[in-house]
């Protein structure tokens, strides 16, 4: 069984676009709470309520990092996304972490991002264009089989 951790991005069906693709292989997917509230208030919700957004969304980051540690630990292959609209450090940030562990990486970005992520793109093993090819990376790395 392969281990795949689907990071960044939550505005977008991408992470259902790989799952659906990859039905039939011996895969299994996490990935970080995608609901987008709910990981910004964990940490209140859980630990109470600050008055300060820094503490506020402090303890979210810290509690949602226990899950992306874990979820990135856990890995076989992480499959980081960078969205289209929106500046996403965090998943800058698990690129790196995947990266000084020793996963194998692979990037999901447009074209336009290229010059931006060039370092990110260099500790990858793959960057695809669109999830398509991520699956196509997952059979091949699993069955050996080219697509077609």
């Amino acid at each position: 069984m392969l281990t795949v951790y689907l990071s960044g991005e939550i505005h977008t069906d991408w992470r259902d676009q790989i799952v659906e693709g990859s039905q039939g292989l011996d895969v299994k997917f996490s990935g970080p709470v995608t609901d987008h509230a709910a990981s910004d208030d964990c940490g209140v919700a859980i630990l109470g309520e600050e008055p300060n957004k820094y503490w506020h969304d402090h303890k979210g980051a810290m509690v949602n990092a226990i899950r992306t540690r874990k979820g990135i630990t856990d890995a076989d292959v992480v499959v980081v996304r960078f969205g289209e609209h929106y500046k996403q450090w965090n998943a800058a940030f698990d690129a790196g972490y995947a990266a000084a562990l020793g996963k194998s990486l692979i990037i999901l970005q447009r074209p336009e991002h290229d010059h931006a992520l060039k370092e990110v793109d260099a500790a990858a093993l793959a960057v695809a264009r669109e999830p398509a090819q991520v699956v196509e990376i997952l059979k091949y790395v699993l069955t050996g089989k080219l697509p077609g």
